[in-house]
């Protein structure tokens, strides 16, 4: 199988997880305080803006899939000299906060899955990025993979 195969096997995935996320329906299985709940909707919102401006700053770099364009160039400003997949780490913010949202076991399951997805998705990705990108082995060893330090 391609690497573009597999990168449109990838974005397949994630739509799907995200969906089931998305459309499960809210349940009584917890509830939040009061502090928490305010909490996650910041969190949504930050995830929400950082997957927009990492977007922004990958500008023409920006594609669909985990394969990087042939004309990409490795960006490592902005959010990225933070983050080596902040745009994955936006979604994940927004997983997380739907995930407490839900008051559900079960989407905290599927948060979970989805966020283990991620964390294979990217390692995928940074094979792609290494063969690409001369100098990406020392920016990856300098800048966490979503979140600094991490």
């Amino acid at each position: 199988m391609s690497k573009h195969t597999i990168g449109w096997v990838f974005v397949a995935v994630q739509a799907v997880l995200l969906a089931i996320l998305v459309l499960l329906p809210s349940r009584d299985d917890f509830t939040l305080p009061g502090w928490l709940d305010r909490l996650v909707d910041v969190v949504f919102w930050v995830g929400i803006v950082l997957i927009g401006v990492a977007a922004a700053f990958l500008g023409r770099s920006l594609t669909a899939t985990p394969v990087p364009r042939d004309a990409a160039e490795l960006r490592t400003n902005g959010p990225y000299r933070w983050a080596r997949h902040p745009i994955y780490s936006g979604v994940i913010l927004v997983v997380v906060a739907l995930a407490i949202r839900s008051g559900s076991v079960i989407a905290l399951g599927i948060g979970a899955i989805t966020i283990a997805f991620f964390v294979v998705k990217s390692s995928w990705e940074e094979r792609r990025l290494a063969e690409r990108f001369p100098g990406y082995a020392d920016y990856a060893a300098r800048t966490g993979r979503f979140f600094p330090g991490w």
